[in-house]
């Protein structure tokens, strides 16, 4: 008996494990029975004929990725390959279509990304497809939606991944691109050498400027000190003559005493003698004399030409 209800056991667990059977999450399984489509079972604990039923598959209802790489030329004649990431998803209404319609999905959206890829980038130029590989993106998207959903796939997203050109064509970009840099980064340097000399110059004119002011405003209150002292002297009873020869002696020694104060000084005042001083002050004297005649005389001589003008303008006029 012991042997018996054993062995019935035994044959009743394995029946049992025959009959019933698990679905994993996010999984469907077809089942057929006598090879013809029966149902779909979702996730969960289920149950089915040993001997009659058999599980024919089973679908991944998780989104699924299949990198695509595809070469081909551009509009100006530059061979590159293209990395296109399909994500793709079986939907959960359509598990039937998904897996009767299509033997391989992967070799189908495969093709379909070759076509349109191969149409659409001969139409662009090297640069174009860099800048616009996101409108590539989306044709591919665009074919591939409208030709899966017949087969119950849905297309999640489409990512042109990777633009791979000719490793020459990249060299050759590459060195375009220093060169750009290169070319300005010379302006920029150009700009700032040109800006620094222009400042450097400014600041020479205002400092040759107020160089110039400081020299004038030495000289005015030079001017306005001798005025001074001519005034005090002829206060005292000197004559303007005396003053300006006792002051031009007076700044003679002064010019002396400086020189002499300073050790290793190489300068020498010739003449140093007091009668040159007073020889030089007279030989200006005389010329700005000189110079006050012929100045006088000049505008004398300018007033009688314009008489004599005046005078034959009125003579002709006269009948």
């Amino acid at each position: 008996m012991g042997i018996s209800f054993g062995i019935l056991l035994l044959f009743g667990i394995i029946i049992l494990f025959l009959f019933v059977f698990t679905v994993k999450q996010q999984t469907a399984v077809i089942i057929e029975r006598f090879g013809k489509f029966n149902s779909i079972r979702n996730p969960g604990l289920q149950f089915k004929i040993p001997v009659i039923d058999k599980i024919a598959g089973k679908m991944s209802l998780k989104i699924q990725q299949l990198d695509v790489v595809v070469e081909t030329k551009t509009k100006d004649d530059v061979f590159v390959r293209l990395k296109i990431s399909v994500q793709y998803q079986v939907i959960k209404t359509q598990v039937y279509d998904a897996f009767y319609k299509l033997d391989n999905p992967y070799t189908q959206i495969t093709s379909f990304v070759f076509d349109v890829v191969r149409a659409e980038v001969p139409k662009l130029r090297l640069d174009d497809v860099f800048e616009k590989k996101d409108d590539i993106a989306i044709a591919v998207k665009g074919e591939l939606q409208e030709a899966m959903n017949s087969y119950g796939y849905e297309i999640i997203k489409t990512l042109v991944t990777d633009i791979d050109p000719d490793e020459q064509v990249k060299h050759a970009m590459n060195r375009i691109n220093a060169a750009e840099r290169e070319k300005l980064a010379a302006q920029y340097e150009g700009d700032a050498a040109r800006i620094l000399i222009v400042e450097k110059a400014r600041a020479e004119a205002e400092s040759k400027r107020l160089q110039g002011q400081g020299i004038a405003d030495q000289r005015r209150e030079i001017a306005r000190g001798l005025l001074e002292s001519v005034d005090v002297l002829n206060g005292a009873g000197i004559t303007s003559q005396e003053a300006s020869a006792l002051i031009v002696v007076t700044q003679h020694y002064d010019t002396l005493q400086s020189i002499g104060e300073k050790s290793g000084s190489k300068l020498v005042l010739l003449p140093n003698s007091p009668t040159a001083a007073s020889e030089m002050l007279n030989t200006m004297v005389t010329s700005f004399t000189a110079a006050q005649q012929l100045h006088e005389h000049q505008i004398e001589k300018t007033s009688n030409n314009q008489s004599k003008k005046k005078n034959s303008s009125d003579d002709s006029y006269t009948f």
